[in-house]
């Protein structure tokens, strides 16, 4: 793609690199060569950031970022490497230095909030009756099946992790809200974008799975930063 970027893709709770299918494919047809979709452990915001920072590393040229949900903490505290040229938000956390996922969910608890469940290992799940309702209702119920079936479930003190140094401060930004988010409050994510100074802001008529119920948008979006050079 000749000064095109990598794209690398960073899932967020309850998924994994895998819940980019939809968009990876909209971004070959778009002519993208270079994409990546980082694998996370979801034990740590220390760990996830990590494993990313190794992903960024392993590219010659700029990259970047692109996080779904808790994605958006990672690449928020893994995009400060040099080579991370841009940072983009799908119905993500954006947090600021001190902040945590769990720390901004208290301020506009999302709908789902009751459906999520600790288990005796630590471990936070979405109850699996409750996933299709919760995270992808705008899905069809076998998707949302194969979703809550195939789940990753974070440590859950991975949510209260705190943000060192926000990447958004030093490196541009485009935001997706999903105005039907049932994991992350719309509020929330709109108060998020707004001070990101984001070069861009888009909203969709979606769940909090938008990254495939409207992976289209999503990956125009992605091409939109991923051509501002």
């Amino acid at each position: 793609m000749g000064n095109k970027p990598t794209i690398i893709l960073v899932h967020g709770f309850w998924g994994g690199a895998a819940h980019w299918a939809k968009v990876i494919i909209e971004l070959a047809r778009k002519g993208y060569g270079d994409i990546r979709a980082v694998e996370m452990p979801l034990t740590s915001l220390a760990d996830d950031a990590e494993r990313t920072r190794k992903m960024i590393a392993q590219q010659s040229g700029p990259v970047l970022l692109v996080g779904h949900s808790y994605g958006g903490a990672v690449i928020t505290e893994a995009g400060n490497q040099p080579n991370v040229v841009g940072l983009v938000y799908i119905a993500a956390f954006a947090p600021d230095a001190g902040e945590s996922p769990g720390g901004l969910t208290q301020q506009h608890l999302p709908a789902a909030a009751p459906n999520l469940a600790p288990d005796s290992d630590g471990y936070l799940w979405l109850k699996a009756d409750k996933f299709h309702e919760s995270f992808c209702q705008d899905l069809s119920a076998e998707e949302g099946l194969v979703m809550a079936v195939t789940q990753k479930a974070p440590v859950a003190s991975t949510f209260g992790d705190a943000i060192s140094v926000p990447a958004w401060r030093s490196k541009p930004s485009w935001y997706q809200i999903s105005s039907q988010d049932h994991m992350i409050h719309p509020d929330n994510q709109a108060f998020m974008s707004s001070r990101l100074g984001a070069r861009k802001v888009i909203t969709l008529d979606a769940s909090h799975a938008s990254l495939a119920s409207r992976a289209a948008e999503v990956a125009a979006l992605i091409d939109e930063a991923a051509s501002a050079g």
